[in-house]
């Protein structure tokens, strides 16, 4: 984490002294969520899920380097390449696909994540 960081967290046991040493030894400012608040992330936790399920519960993670690879393929699979619901199915980015034209799969993570678009001839 860069310096002056903050780790926003709710009450959970996991959370005690020896972790706010630890927060504390590395420059990371800890804030607990008020008590008793399910709803507080609503708009965040359903992301954090995703990110959960369909990424970082398929891999065994050794480094901070491979953790930041990790979620930095799948941001970019989730806001370029995965259509929207809530947008009609459509994609977030600008990128739409040609109507016409061969299909291709791109892969990322070695394959766990697919995107489909068409090429030209």
């Amino acid at each position: 984490m860069k310096e002056g960081s903050f780790l926003i967290h709710d009450r959970a046991a996991v959370f005690g002294e020896k972790f706010k040493t630890t927060l504390a030894a590395s420059d990371v400012t800890a804030v607990k969520l008020p008590a008793r608040s399910p709803n507080l992330n609503a708009h965040v936790e359903p992301v954090i899920r995703s990110i959960r399920e369909e990424c970082l519960d398929r891999f065994v993670i050794f480094s901070k380097g491979q953790l930041e690879y990790l979620l930095r393929e799948y941001v970019a699979h989730y806001h370029e390449e995965r259509p929207h619901q809530g947008l009609g199915n459509q994609l977030i980015s600008d990128k739409q696909g040609k109507s016409e034209g061969r299909i291709r799969r791109r892969t990322r993570l070695g394959g766990l994540l697919s995107f489909y678009d068409r090429v030209s001839g």
